[in-house]
């Protein structure tokens, strides 16, 4: 996942407002990645840049704002898909040209031939000191011919495969980029006399900026004192936005492509109860990501909507890791239930997806434990039986339950009376988009571009080493 940022203020600016806007747009990006967090500040001048693992609000403290100053900035917040958690991955990263000075970038995707692409830089003398596919982008930029850094990105960018939102800052402008298929969301906004750049729409809902528009797929801009500048169009023949980011990714706060995530949600849920009906009590949502669908299962079926489970939203926010014996209770760390709503009924119970089905078990124990008589689990997505190779760590393919079983057989292995997925074709109905402008590769195996399956999110570690 990962979510980046950036805004451009005019000359004359407040010279701690980039920092401070950027702060808050990462907050509103937090869903996106919970492992490190670092903003890139520039005066016009040099680059200066705080960056530490924890979340926003552990990483930031008012000193560090005013440290980095200066009228542009660029956010990053990680959720690693290449290159384990730890801070020589974190980003924003810098990296410097000789004649042209330093950049700094901020990656959401992943680039599935950066083990390739840091081979033919390594012997052409480039160093590396990450094991991060971002590092990878950004040394090619770098290699790349050309006097301009606008040169130098449009040359560097056809020799890269797979998904990237990218946000790069330099003393002199500040570049939005998606990859040809558009995988990764990406929006501009604005906000008096400045342009900000986000993963999502809802980082410009928190900090006040108007939606101008989205970065179209294969898309370069340069933002500056000039002001909007499309330097390269590099779109392929069709689109690919992830379909996951309707599913889960996405803030249900957020649009993508022009439409409400939530209400897509919404209608996933509606599509589910018709397809996949339940004599039930009562329809319950598996917090936070799955509550929209709910009340569409909830509103199509007739069955009353209510919260059965409590999320705590505090417990994966602390560097305290639970003991063996806690861990063991994972799901009752994570949620509450609601015994008054949940005894002797027959529950729906409405979750977003099953990946390994480590959680749904568990999550299933723990409603019987409260007294529900029966439990029929609805899933507003397909089975994900592929492994997903462009910005998603969800898990190997050996690891992806619906891999391995047929759908009886996770249902008998989480304990549900019932189990019922939304279809592809309701799934894709409901974005309002059609199978071609979406990737599905996790539910079809279609993957946009050919994959190595054999990669991993170690690959470059173990090609550091």
């Amino acid at each position: 996942m990962c979510g980046v940022t950036g805004i451009w203020s005019p000359p004359g600016s407040d010279p701690t407002e980039a920092a401070r806007v950027t702060f808050f747009a990462l907050y509103a990006l937090q869903h996106r990645g919970q492992e490190s967090a670092g903003i890139a500040a520039t005066d016009g001048r040099d680059l200066r840049v705080v960056r530490r693992m924890g979340l926003v609000g552990q990483v930031f403290a008012e000193p560090d704002l005013g440290a980095l100053g200066g009228r542009a900035a660029l956010g990053h917040t990680r959720y690693s898909t290449t290159g384990s958690s730890r801070i020589e991955n974190a980003q924003p990263m810098v990296v410097r040209d000789e004649s042209l000075g330093e950049l700094a970038i901020g990656h959401n995707g992943n680039c599935i031939n950066a083990r390739d692409v840091r081979r033919d830089l390594e012997a052409e003398g480039v160093s590396f000191q990450t094991s991060s596919d971002t590092e990878v982008v950004a040394k090619a930029v770098v290699a790349a011919p050309g006097a301009t850094w606008d040169q130098k990105i449009v040359h560097a960018l056809p020799s890269l495969s797979g998904a990237w939102s990218l946000v790069i800052l330099t003393p002199r402008a500040l570049y939005a980029i998606r990859d040809p298929f558009g995988v990764r969301p990406l929006v501009v906004g604005r906000k008096g006399g400045s342009y900000l750049v986000a993963s999502e729409t809802s980082a410009l809902d928190t900090v006040g900026a108007e939606l101008v528009r989205d970065v179209l797929p294969g898309e370069v801009l340069r933002i500056d004192d000039a002001g909007l500048t499309r330097v390269a169009d590099m779109a392929a023949d069709r689109t690919g936005l992830c379909v996951f980011e309707h599913v889960y990714l996405a803030s249900a706060s957020s649009e993508l492509g022009g439409r409400s995530v939530y209400a897509t949600r919404e209608r996933m849920g509606e599509i589910l109860a018709e397809e996949r009906p339940a004599d039930a009590d009562v329809v319950i949502p598996v917090p936070d990501s799955a509550i929209p669908a709910a009340v569409g299962y909830a509103r199509t079926s007739g069955i009353p909507f209510r919260e059965g489970l409590i999320k705590n939203r505090y417990i994966g926010r602390t560097f305290i890791q639970p003991s063996q014996a806690l861990r063991q209770h994972s799901v009752a760390l994570k949620y509450n239930a609601l015994r008054d709503v949940l005894s002797g009924k027959r529950v729906v119970v409405v979750d977003d997806s099953i990946v390994r089905g480590s959680t749904s078990g568990p999550i299933v124990q723990l409603l019987r434990r409260s007294g529900a008589t029966e439990v029929h689990m609805r899933i507003c997505s397909p089975p994900i039986r592929h492994q997903c190779f462009f910005g998603v760590d969800m898990a190997r393919r050996d690891e992806l339950i619906a891999s391995q079983m047929e759908i009886e057989g996770i249902r008998q292995h989480i304990g549900t009376d019932s189990l019922g997925y939304l279809s592809l074709e309701g799934m894709i109905s409901a974005t309002g988009a059609t199978r071609r402008d979406l990737c599905t590769a996790c539910f079809t195996g279609d993957y946009l571009v050919p994959v190595q399956l054999e990669l991993s999110k170690e690959s470059l570690e173990r090609q550091r080493a």
